[in-house]
């Protein structure tokens, strides 16, 4: 683990940093490097709507290729399917020997899709939690663990640098693990698919229609399949399975260990076997980017059903009688959010 005592800030604070993208991370990182005595230019299209928003927050703005051109550092904080596209189009040319280029998340180093050109450093730093939440620590003194790794070190310094970064965005003050861009990119993406969305998605799903179909409210299903999930969540956040089984009842204790392995039997570890493989053998980056490539029609088709499953039509119901639940996510707004 590394930690602020670990790092030089003044590493990052003596380069210009290029942050290229304003949205979840992007607003993250550019505030708090800014906020640690680092010069910041954040890197947008002409016709970005957070144009405005960055500059209204005091940060310098350009296009993608003149804050690369004009910067040390270059922070790749797009979404995945369109950082090739850009890297080519408008970093790239202007990736210099002595410059480096930074990503939070793996995907288009570890598949091939972007390939950094000799004498450039090419480093992560990925904070475990989204954007708001790295903002929010940072502002509170606090921070975010990161994973920190190195791909290309041309200078000598590039973990150094990495180090310096995670210390400029708060990370250092959680700690920071080393790894790998293989090993960060192939766990992230199992998990997500394996537990923490997919599998996480769909038991819900299951769950819900299980209790409907055998006669029971949608909106009691909704309650016990999707609502309280979070209390369950909230528990194991703060100390593990072991803390979730102690705080319910003994009713529910003994339920988890009878009737938990009968839904998840051990073929679905094979299932998850197979998941791996594919994310390993980039077959799946393969399908999503080919996907992203021809206007996304699978993606498209996909994300429209789960939204007009029954379950969502009833949470958005219910949530409005819950006047705790707030959101400081303004951009959200459910299926009209891509209207």
């Amino acid at each position: 683990m590394f930690y602020d005592d670990d790092a030089d800030l003044t590493l990052i604070q003596a380069r210009r940093v290029a942050v290229i993208g304003y949205g979840s991370q992007g607003h993250a990182h550019a505030l708090s490097l800014r906020d640690s005595g680092v010069e910041v230019c954040v890197g947008l299209q002409p016709d970005s709507t957070s144009r405005a928003k960055a500059a209204d927050q005091g940060l310098q703005v350009a296009t993608p290729a003149q804050a690369a051109r004009d910067s040390d550092v270059i922070m790749m904080l797009v979404p995945d399917q369109h950082q090739r596209t850009l890297y080519r189009e408008e970093i790239e040319p202007e990736l210099t020997p002595g410059k480096a280029l930074a990503f939070s998340h793996g995907f288009n180093i570890r598949f091939g899709y972007i390939t950094p050109p000799d004498g450039v450093d090419v480093f992560m730093v990925a904070p475990k939690g989204p954007g708001h939440l790295v903002r929010r620590e940072y502002v509170n003194g606090r921070g975010v663990p990161v994973l920190v790794a190195v791909d290309a070190d041309h200078s000598g310094q590039a973990m150094d640098l990495a180090l310096a970064y995670a210390k400029g965005i708060g990370g250092l003050r959680a700690g920071a693990i080393k790894t790998t861009f293989a090993e960060e990119t192939e766990t992230d993406l199992f998990g997500e698919q394996s537990v923490l969305c997919g599998a996480t998605s769909q038991l819900v799903t299951y769950g819900f229609e299980t209790l409907v179909e055998a006669g029971y409210q949608p909106e009691i299903a909704y309650f016990e399949c999707l609502h309280e999930l979070k209390l369950i969540v909230d528990l194991m956040y703060e100390g593990g399975i072991s803390k979730q089984r102690w705080s319910c009842s003994d009713t529910c204790e003994f339920g988890d260990y009878v009737s938990g392995p009968r839904i998840i039997t051990p073929d679905v570890k094979e299932h998850m076997k197979a998941v791996l493989e594919d994310v390993v053998n980039g077959s799946f980056a393969q399908r999503f980017i080919e996907d992203q490539d021809h206007g996304a029609p699978e993606f498209r088709v996909l994300r429209e059903h789960g939204e007009k499953h029954q379950i969502e039509a009833v949470g958005r119901d219910l949530r409005a009688l819950m006047g705790w639940i707030k959101t400081d996510d303004t951009d959200y707004q459910g299926s009209a959010r891509r209207a």
